[in-house]
């Protein structure tokens, strides 16, 4: 059965939109209130969007309006929602963000009482509980200190003192993080150069913060940076750059770790969780250090789920999602970078060193804005091509294409023995695309 509101990662669209608005939110705040059943705190937390205020406030209407206690934790990351719930004898955690998204949008996103996502199973109860209409009244929205205990428990994941000499360059991506990301770092002695570090409602993710890295790159080159650090809005992504300025992919993170780790005899059930969107490199690398890859959905509630189904405490995506479920059980940007942070010191290598552990496979990626989705299967000409491709690739490589969980987009990959390759596979696909979809 299909899921009419939630995405990838929960509910997420334009505001002011037939979905992303305060009477949705209400109800959807209630049906949240009737699943999770009984009484209860429940603990919101968001990103700097300026409309994130007043859908909290409608989400705790509705949640009010089921009998359940709302409490605002104000602007924090994502991750510090999932902690809080997980230790705050909470029964539900509930975020209002749109990630990496544009600040015209926004979205609601929960956690269970143990910090992890909702099951697409959970989604769908919860979605058949929606009432008819919102709750009109207006609730008691207490607030407390959503950031100190997150600050202080990353704080003590390196040793007191630990960057001291260390010149960091933070893009916090006028996010979520803007307020906790350095203050971590320069308690722990690093001398931070903060950019994306001015949230004013309207200017997350704008031009800054992971999905916008070229800004990070030129700042670590031109101050002689050791390291950058790029968050996005929410801070559950990280996307690093070394200190020659070259920007660092989480396939790149998620095997130097996984393989520190495997040489430490510290990689649970030595096994890495990527997705199915990761490189195939990243296989190899694993496989000839005695580990093994398990692949997910994208998405990274369904990295975690592989996680907790493959005894693995470590696990991500290609887009800089990395979850150390012995820290955090979701993803987490600042605990992603402290933990490649923590590679650097045990090893004494820059960066630029440790990334070389991964030699990835050619791969290309074209991301189609589209009019509107349709079920893939639909695609005749697209199918076709794809088969056509993948026949041709062999065990040379591989085709992924998909539909975006967030966004109107159709998402092509192709990995192959050559770019030559790769660019011919990646165009054929576009143009049977074309055939089948609007490309705009």
């Amino acid at each position: 059965m299909k899921r009419n509101y939630f995405g990838t990662d929960g509910v997420r669209g334009p505001y002011g939109g037939p979905v992303v608005n305060e009477a949705f939110a209400a109800r959807l705040g209630e049906a949240a209130g009737r699943w999770v059943g009984g009484t209860g705190r429940v603990l919101i937390g968001r990103d700097t969007r300026g409309s994130g205020a007043s859908l909290a406030q409608a989400v705790a209407n509705g949640l009010a309006a089921a009998g359940l206690e709302p409490v605002s934790l104000g602007v924090v990351p994502t991750p510090a929602v999932a902690r809080a719930v997980r230790l705050g004898d909470a029964v539900l955690g509930v975020v209002i963000t749109a990630s990496h998204n544009p600040a015209a949008d926004n979205g609601i996103k929960f956690f269970l009482g143990t910090g992890i996502k909702l099951t697409d199973a959970d989604e769908l109860q919860l979605e058949a509980l929606l009432p008819a209409s919102a709750s009109l009244v207006r609730s008691e929205f207490p607030q407390i200190d959503g950031r100190a205990d997150y600050i202080g428990a990353a704080q003590a994941l390196l040793p007191s003192n630990a960057l001291v000499g260390w010149r960091i360059v933070l893009d916090t991506a006028n996010g979520a993080t803007a307020a906790t990301s350095p203050e971590v770092l320069r308690a722990l002695g690093a001398e931070v150069i903060g950019l994306g570090d001015a949230p004013d409602g309207l200017n997350i993710n704008a031009g800054v913060g992971s999905e916008h890295p070229e800004g990070l790159a030129a700042q670590v080159r031109s101050t002689g940076a050791r390291l950058g650090i790029a968050h996005d809005g929410d801070g559950d992504r990280c996307v690093l750059c070394d200190e020659t300025g070259s920007v660092i992919e989480g396939d790149e993170v998620l095997t130097l770790l996984a393989l520190h780790a495997l040489g430490q005899g510290r990689l649970a059930a030595s096994t890495l969780v990527v997705t199915v969107q990761s490189n195939l490199g990243v296989d190899a690398a694993i496989a000839a250090a005695g580990g093994r890859v398990v692949r997910s959905a994208v998405g990274d509630r369904y990295v975690s789920e592989s996680m907790q189904a493959e005894g693995a405490l470590l696990g991500g995506e290609s887009s800089g999602h990395v979850i150390c479920a012995e820290v955090s059980p979701t993803g987490d940007g600042l605990v992603a970078a402290l933990k490649v942070i923590e590679v650097m010191l045990a090893t004494g290598r820059p960066l630029s060193e440790l990334r070389r552990v991964l030699k990835k496979f050619p791969q290309g990626t074209r991301n189609l804005k589209i009019r509107a989705k349709r079920e893939l299967a639909a695609c005749v000409a697209l199918v076709a091509e794809m088969a056509a491709v993948e026949a041709e690739l062999g065990s040379q490589g591989r085709v992924l294409v998909r539909f975006s969980g967030t966004e109107a987009k159709l998402r092509l990959l192709v990995e192959g023995p050559s770019a030559v390759v790769v660019e011919a596979g990646l165009a054929r696909l576009a143009g049977a695309a074309a055939t089948d979809l609007d490309v705009l």
